[in-house]
């Protein structure tokens, strides 16, 4: 009886190997756990190449969302945004510019990114702001946010 048997695992699992990968795991293992779970296949032919065209097909979708993402953090570190808010003398705000107020006003510049995207906290008073936008991983883009008093 063999001691061992190849299997390509279809998700990844603890202390064993990510999804994809080809491991050696023994007959038992394999039989009762891994296959009937879901987590493995047998590693015949078939199974590993299917298996190497999904990972192919992943990272090249993920090397065209970080071009875009690249491309979009470009623009958008060019990108200036005034909004107008009810102040008191001081330039204290009567209520505050939010991650909504601030995609709103990306929207209306053309920019379709996600309020979750954005890393400021409230704003509260007039001034000049730095706003954070997380785009993918590793790629973050920083754009000016001005608000001036007047009527919201």
């Amino acid at each position: 009886m063999a001691r061992s048997v190849n299997v390509v695992l279809q998700k990844d699992v603890e202390k064993l190997g990510k999804g994809g990968d080809v491991v050696k795991v023994s007959p038992g293992y394999a039989r009762n756990y891994l296959v009937p779970k879901g987590f493995a296949l047998p590693a015949s032919e078939g199974n590993v190449a299917r298996f190497e065209h999904i990972k192919r097909l992943a990272s090249e979708r993920a090397a065209k969302s970080r071009a875009e993402a690249q491309a979009l953090a470009t623009k958008l570190s060019a990108v200036e945004i005034t909004l107008s808010a009810r102040a008191g003398s001081e330039g204290k705000l009567y209520g505050s510019i939010t991650s909504k107020d601030i995609e709103t006003a990306l929207r209306n510049k053309g920019f379709d990114l996600d309020r979750k995207k954005l890393k400021v906290d409230a704003i509260r008073s007039v001034g000049t702001f730095e706003v954070g936008a997380h785009l993918a991983p590793e790629i973050n883009a920083t754009f000016k946010v001005i608000v001036v008093a007047g009527e919201a």
